[in-house]
């Protein structure tokens, strides 16, 4: 009889082909190797204290072997020989200071001497091998590998999907933050101790594992859980382009099934990433301008992405309005600069741009000078221009430039840059239309794709629809909302997942409005608004409530929590659905259900 477990591997190597064999062979060596960095720290100490172990060994050796070769006396005063098990409990309580006495004869002077010697000697060993111990607690070393053993059974234990974050700047906070109000779990890995510190200090529904180490070793990020049966997805947000290639290379090769999102600010690494998979990337600056397109264009549907985008909680943005006929002034002709510039000239619009180093702009007007110099300012003619762009990257300069340009022309349509999190007072007490906060905008970008699948797809499919109707829809969240967002979630109504639907959708007589009522008055209709509903691919935005219903339809809801709690007892309770589908009230118990007649939803 064959070894089971040989034969069933052999039967899973069968079923893959060669491509995910490699696949998989790469992963288990890869995290076979950051199993044995993680179990490094129990060798590690026995190493470091080899030495002093040894010393004690040989100090108790010695000590019970004197004990036993000089003679003694009993209670008789007759001569009397201590036995190895007597002389070794005899050192035992007084190498550790315990002291129970001489035992179990009143020793002689020279067993006494012995033992004053003894003593000596076993303090000697004892603070070599406890300053040894100590001097490895500090040891860097000795941390990082307790502190990997122990980041590695956290993430082991792991029984639901998580998220892995590679990088907890200020970009990464917001994304971990966001996803623990929804309930989901996520695991970090970042470079700074002080913000792998602060997960401990932070205020997270679920424990947050986290370590301190280079993301960039494959290692590392077997050991984050990225082999783990419950990772769901790789986010890459560090501040190093390189680093994030490296992690979506890995993510790629080990888990190439793994949705991979990373932060890019080039074009190139963006190309290069594309080689592997198929991962999403986002790129703040381009995004902005694109937001800013949208915002020229269609007012009223860059308000509510950016509604939809700040996830439940968030408050109803005001409605931007930027000019869109004039001339533009931007200052700072950087990464946003040259994004800005090529999105106004795409819109029609003319642009000026001051850079302090003469460069080419294609076809643009340029002044060449420090934005901060008046002389360069009245050079600008903000008095003209309709909009301003302050996006260099030092917000000292910006901020002076939204001042001098309101001084100057108080009409004007003012968009700046943010680039560090203390300075956000400033810029929201100088009330700019329209702000760009990189790491808000790739923070809100992950949040849409990865909290909820069907959002994602509801904001690419909202600027097809036209202003109007995202004007509608904004009137119809805030009628059930009001001005701040309360939740977002996805319904399935498949067998699972609604079991009290199936018989009612397959009568091909179960409609959107029927289903959305409140289960305990039914003449009134529950706090949600159905965004969006996707059937075999196919997404309708903002169905009618003559909307039919089929079975396994996915379904986008925005409203109160409390709908959200109605709906789900509507989906799994048949009682609740008869009566928000017929009006008749079933009996909770099954007998009752039995005996009182009356019709059934679907029937």
């Amino acid at each position: 009889m064959g070894n089971p477990l040989q034969a069933f591997r052999r039967r899973l190597a069968g079923s893959e082909g060669p491509d995910q064999r490699r696949v998989r062979r790469a992963a288990f060596r890869v995290a076979a190797t950051s199993a044995a960095q993680a179990s490094a720290t129990v060798f590690l100490v026995l190493r470091r204290m080899r030495a002093p172990l040894i010393v004690l060994i040989v100090i108790f050796a010695v000590s019970v072997l004197g004990l036993t070769l000089i003679p003694g006396e009993d209670g008789d005063g007759n001569p009397w020989r201590m036995g190895f098990f007597d002389a070794f409990y005899v050192m035992s309580y007084t190498a550790t200071t315990i002291g129970f006495g001489e035992l179990p004869y009143a020793f002689t002077y020279g067993q006494r001497m012995w033992v004053t010697f003894s003593i000596y000697l076993a303090v000697i060993g004892w603070a070599y091998a406890i300053g040894t111990l100590l001097a490895l607690l500090r040891d860097r070393a000795f941390r990082s590998a307790l502190a990997l053993q122990h980041f590695s059974r956290k993430v082991s234990r792991l029984r639901e999907p998580f998220l892995l974050i590679a990088g907890y700047g200020r970009t990464g906070e917001l994304v971990g933050r966001s996803f623990d109000k929804l309930g989901r779990r996520f695991v970090v890995l970042d470079l700074s101790e002080e913000r792998i510190d602060g997960l401990e200090l932070g205020s997270y529904v679920g424990d947050v594992p986290g370590l301190a180490t280079d993301a960039r070793d494959p290692g590392h990020l077997a050991v984050a859980g990225l082999g783990h049966p419950c990772c769901e997805a790789v986010v890459a947000l560090t501040n190093d382009e390189e680093a994030n290639l490296t992690i979506v290379m890995a993510a790629a090769l080990l888990r190439p099934e793994l949705p991979v999102i990373a932060r890019v600010s080039s074009r190139t690494i963006a190309e290069r990433m594309q080689a592997f998979g198929n991962p999403s990337t986002v790129n703040a600056f381009d995004r902005f301008g694109d937001h800013l397109r949208l915002a020229l264009r269609s007012p009223a549907t860059y308000q509510l992405m950016r509604w939809l985008e700040s996830g439940p909680g968030g408050r109803l943005p005001e409605r931007a309005a930027p000019p869109v006929s004039g001339r533009w002034v931007v200052f700072g002709y950087g990464r946003l600069g040259r994004e800005l510039t090529a999105d106004l000239r795409a819109e029609g619009l003319d642009v000026t741009v001051v850079e302090v180093q003469p460069t080419d702009v294609g076809g643009t007007d340029v002044l060449v000078g420090d934005g901060s110099d008046p002389w360069v300012l009245a050079q600008a003619d903000l008095d003209r221009a309709v909009g301003l762009v302050a996006g260099t990257d030092n917000d000292t300069t910006n901020l002076s430039l939204v001042a001098a340009a309101r001084r100057s022309n108080p009409s004007l349509f003012v968009a700046a840059r943010q680039n560090r999190p203390a300075t956000a007072p400033l810029f929201a007490a100088m009330d700019i239309d329209a702000l760009l906060v990189p790491t808000e905008v790739v923070a809100h970008e992950v949040y849409a794709q990865l909290s909820t699948p069907l959002l994602w797809r509801f904001i690419r499919e909202m600027p097809s629809m036209g202003d109007a109707w995202a004007q509608r829809m904004v009137d119809r969240l805030t009628d059930v909302c009001g001005t701040r967002l309360q939740t977002l979630w996805k319904v399935r109504l498949t067998a699972a997942e609604a079991p009290a639907l199936q018989r009612w959708l397959a009568s091909g007589t179960a409609t959107l409005g029927a289903l959305l009522r409140n289960p305990e008055e039914r003449e009134e209709p529950l706090h949600a608004v159905t965004l969006m509903v996707l059937r075999g691919g196919e997404a309708t935005t903002a169905p009618a409530e003559d909307f039919v219903l089929q079975p396994d339809d996915e379904l986008l809801l925005a409203g109160r929590a409390a709908a959200r709690r109605a709906l789900s007892t509507i989906l799994l309770v048949e009682g609740a659905l008869e009566y928000v589908v017929t009006g008749h009230r079933v009996p909770a118990s099954w007998i009752w259900r039995k005996l009182t007649p009356g019709p059934r939803a679907g029937a």
